[in-house]
């Protein structure tokens, strides 16, 4: 054998399974992300994956993820590979199994900038940037006054209805898990419902989204409470360069700390000269969207 040739390991692949949430933590932890058993557990209960297990020691060395949301989109998330098999195209089949998963649906991912040249490669394209801002919240700035309260069980519905228009796509079952983790604030205009924050426990804290307002003022509305009700928590919001909401949250004490590249396949047809009538202000998360 010629000197310079490293033999080939072998990789035994498999659906990912809840036995595998605890190798998949490990992995997260050693990559440096937050996610706690309890953030794994909710993504895998929403989605489809496959692990990817070292054959000789039988240690696991790869986990992606993909989330369906109705027929309309799917989201890439968790591609996560061991450091001592990074670059022998581990990435490349996980990511061909995930869209495999997706049976056609339109995809989304937050990208790295380590993992934007594989995702190019893959036909995704970027269109937006992810800001990450997190921290102790200090005092709020100032918001403009909005009719906003805790919602209910019977807000749920008219939630999913304000999330699936600014998403694109029906994520009733993951609104249903937060809620069951944790609770979710409604903005009311003339009585009716235009917007909803919500806020749950992830990672080092708790993280706030997705949030659903029909312009900034009301997001601010809906996440300026929120802050103040927890003084000196470790909180977290990712939300996008388009939102012009980070100056704001910085403000508030949520230092930015990175983010991602937010990416399409296939890229979506060129936007509205109006504004939309509703958007997204702050992901549920970056796996999820």
């Amino acid at each position: 054998m010629n000197k310079n040739t490293v033999p080939k390991r072998a990789i035994d692949y498999a659906a990912f399974e809840p036995k595998h949430l605890g190798d998949a933590l490990a992995l997260s932890r050693q990559a440096q992300w937050p996610h706690r058993l309890e953030d794994w557990s909710l993504l895998l209960s929403l989605s489809r994956g496959l692990v990817a297990v070292d054959a000789g020691s039988g240690r696991l060395v790869g986990t992606v993820l993909t989330t369906p949301y109705g027929e309309d989109a799917a989201t890439i998330n968790m591609v996560i590979v061991a450091e001592d098999w990074r670059g022998q195209g581990l990435g490349r089949r996980l990511m061909d199994e995930a869209m495999a998963l997706a049976d056609g649906r339109p995809l989304r991912l937050v990208a790295t900038s380590e993992g934007l040249p594989l995702y190019e490669k893959l036909g995704f394209r970027e269109v937006g940037t992810v800001l990450q801002h997190q921290g102790e919240a200090g005092p709020v700035a100032p918001v403009a006054a909005e009719d906003v309260a805790p919602a209910g069980a019977e807000d749920l519905a008219a939630i999913a209805a304000l999330d699936g228009q600014a998403f694109g796509a029906d994520r009733r079952l993951l609104l249903e898990r937060i809620a069951g983790v944790g609770s979710f604030t409604l903005l009311r205009r003339n009585g009716v419902p235009a917007g909803f924050a919500a806020l749950r426990d992830f990672g080092r804290g708790q993280v706030v989204g997705p949030v659903v307002a029909p312009d900034a003022d009301g997001a601010k509305a809906l996440i300026g409470p929120i802050l103040a009700a927890h003084p000196g928590k470790f909180l977290r919001v990712d939300t996008t360069a388009d939102t012009g909401l980070a100056p704001w949250l910085a403000d508030c004490g949520l230092r930015p700390v990175g983010g991602g590249i937010a990416m399409r396949r296939p890229a979506p047809a060129a936007a509205p000269a109006s504004p939309a009538p509703i958007s997204t202000f702050a992901l549920a998360s970056q796996a999820l969207g």
